[in-house]
This record gives structure tokens, sequence and C-alpha cells, in this order.
């Protein structure tokens, strides 16, 4: 799991990167790419801190990677260091202007060119497979055959891959192309300190289907060094709920499809990061090999009930809400679970 940040010169692409992982990245611009975690905002797992102390927290985290890309090999640096990324946050300069053309005409600039990027790939295949006889063709190049004709005519239009909400199994058949518009997107309007961006306004005249939120990086960047009671201070006293880079992190984490289960105790209370969808022995896979191996049952109770009950466990058990469950389990949000296993 990794997001790549992507964004013409000058977007604030690289100073957001730093907001959200303290990775001082415009100091390393001898390195083409900069990786690193952004903590993922989660009053639940704050919660559960405070009730149980641990010596070590671990919140959930999700990986971005900060590309410098520049001159005649900056599309080349671009791929070899962002195809493998799962999604992408596109950021744009609102701040510049602030007009809403020009945040518009800086959008399609970089999307045209991952568009035509892809459309370049499905040509190139789509030549190949025509000097294929059907009797030598494997079925996933016959499979190839029926969808990316389709694929090309979207993309000569303009269109995003992602716009055409393929099923699961053919975006997992296309994964090998590495193509850039089939991979979610969340766009990020780094405004001025004065003026809002026209977020609903993009969002009417892009004629996108793809999440968009602002952000002004200049602010964000002075709430980011504070000490966390510092920031809530700060933030209480502008009138903000949350701090505009958390929600960034959060919106990208959603984006993903990804969700967090709990293991809590006085050694350590840790989020631990799953997709979606995720069957109790593939979740309990996450903490070790062994423990999906040898997978008995699961012992659940959702933070929900957990809070409701007092935040104890014993009040847990005599409630009866700790729940044993099996191996066709699947975890939800916010559970917080103790995994029985043997091997």
């Amino acid at each position: 799991m990794e997001i790549g940040i992507v964004g013409l010169p000058g977007s604030g692409k690289s100073t957001l990167f730093e907001i959200m992982t303290g990775v001082k990245s415009r100091e390393l611009h001898g390195e083409p790419c900069v990786r690193g975690l952004a903590t993922v905002p989660d009053a639940r797992f704050d919660r559960l801190v405070e009730i149980f102390r641990p010596a070590k927290v671990s919140p959930a985290k999700v990986p971005f990677v900060d590309v410098h890309a520049a001159g005649e090999k900056a599309w080349n640096t671009l791929r070899q260091n962002l195809s493998g990324a799962d999604g992408l946050l596109h950021v744009l300069d609102g701040y510049t202007t602030g007009d809403l053309a020009d945040i518009l005409a800086d959008y399609r600039k970089l999307s045209d060119e991952l568009v035509l990027s892809d459309l370049l790939i499905v040509e190139n295949r789509l030549e190949r497979l025509g000097k294929m006889s059907r009797a030598a063709c494997k079925p996933q190049d016959l499979a190839q055959m029926e969808i990316l004709p389709r694929l090309k005519a979207h993309l000569e239009g303009g269109g995003a891959l992602r716009e055409l909400n393929l099923p699961a199994e053919d975006v997992h058949m296309l994964r090998s192309f590495s193509f850039w518009t089939i991979k979610p997107e969340l766009v990020v309007i780094n405004r001025g300190e004065e003026r809002p961006a026209p977020v609903a306004e993009f969002e009417r005249e892009a004629a996108i289907a793809t999440p968009v939120m602002e952000v002004c990086c200049l602010i964000e960047a002075e709430i980011a060094t504070l000490p966390p009671d510092e920031q809530r201070e700060y933030l209480s006293a502008m009138g903000i709920v949350e701090a505009a880079f958390a929600k960034v992190i959060r919106a990208a984490f959603v984006m993903l499809r990804q969700m967090a289960f709990f293991t809590v105790g006085e050694d350590e209370v840790k989020a631990w990061v799953i997709p979606l969808d995720t069957k109790a022995p593939k979740a309990a896979g996450a903490i070790h090999n062994d423990f999906e191996r040898g997978f008995i049952k699961a012992e659940v109770v959702h933070y929900d009930d957990f809070i409701a009950l007092g935040g104890t466990n014993a009040a847990v058990k005599a409630a009866g809400k700790l729940r044993l469950e099996g191996k066709e389990y699947l975890v939800r949000d916010g559970d917080m679970i103790n995994f029985r296993f043997n091997v």
C-alpha cells in the first residue's frame, strides 16, 4: 500500500508531503524519490491509549511517496518510482492566482499527460496482440483483446480509466500495465491564506468523481510543528475542529479502501491496517503468518461496544459482548481482537 504525490512544479506537493510525514523532502532534492509514513488520525485509537496507558503505541500509518522529477527525464523518473503506487494524491496550485480557470488548467495539464501515457500503453499492446494468432493466445491475451479496445476508446475521449468503474477482476488482470489513470485519485487544492479554494466550482467544471479537498500549506506547516496540545489550542482558537492535513491523510486512507482493527494491552496498543472485507484469518496474518496458519478463533468486541460499557474488559465479558468468531468472519473497522491460534 503506497500513495504517490503528484503535481506540477510549484504546486506545494513536497510541502504537503513534509507536513503529513515529517520527512524533509525539499532538503533531499538529490534523491529522486522520498518515502515517508503519515499517522492516520483516529480518535478511537487515542481513547484506547488513554484507557490502557501502554508502554508502546502504534497508530495506523499511510505510506506516501514524493518524486523530484525535472528536466528531460522527468517522466521516466515518475514512472520508475510511482508505477507501483496504489493511489495518487494530486496537488494543485490554488494560491498563486486562486482563479478557477488556472486551477483547472493545472489539473488538466498533468491529467492529460497521464491519460496519454496510458493510451500509448494500450495502443502498443493492441498492436502486439493484433500480430498474434488466436491459437497462440493465452487466456489472458484473449481477455485483453476483449477489454483493451474499450479502454482505448475511453482514453481517446480524454477520460481516466477509473471512470469506467471496472470490476475488481478486470482491474487485477490489468495490474501488470501499471496504468496511471486506473489508480484512485484524491485532488488537493493548495490555497492561499486569505482566499478559500473554489472546491465546489472545481468539482462541477472538472466533471470528475474524484474527491476534492483544500488545504493551505502555509498555515498547515505552522500547525504541524506544534506539540499536540498546542495544536488543539490553536485550532480551537481558530474555530477549526481538525487540521486540514489530518483530513487529507484520513481521506487517502479511505481512498485505498483500508481500515484498522485494534489489539490492546498494557504493553502496546496497536492499529493494524487491512483492506476492507478481510476475513479473520487473513487479518490475523497481518500480525504474524503463524497467526493465520494456526488460526482457531478470534475474540472480538467492537470499539463502540467497549466504550459504551465503560471501557473495561470485565464489563464487556459480563455483558456478554465478547464474541468468538470463526474463519468466515469479516473483520469490521474498529474491532478489538485477540486471536487464538495453534502452530
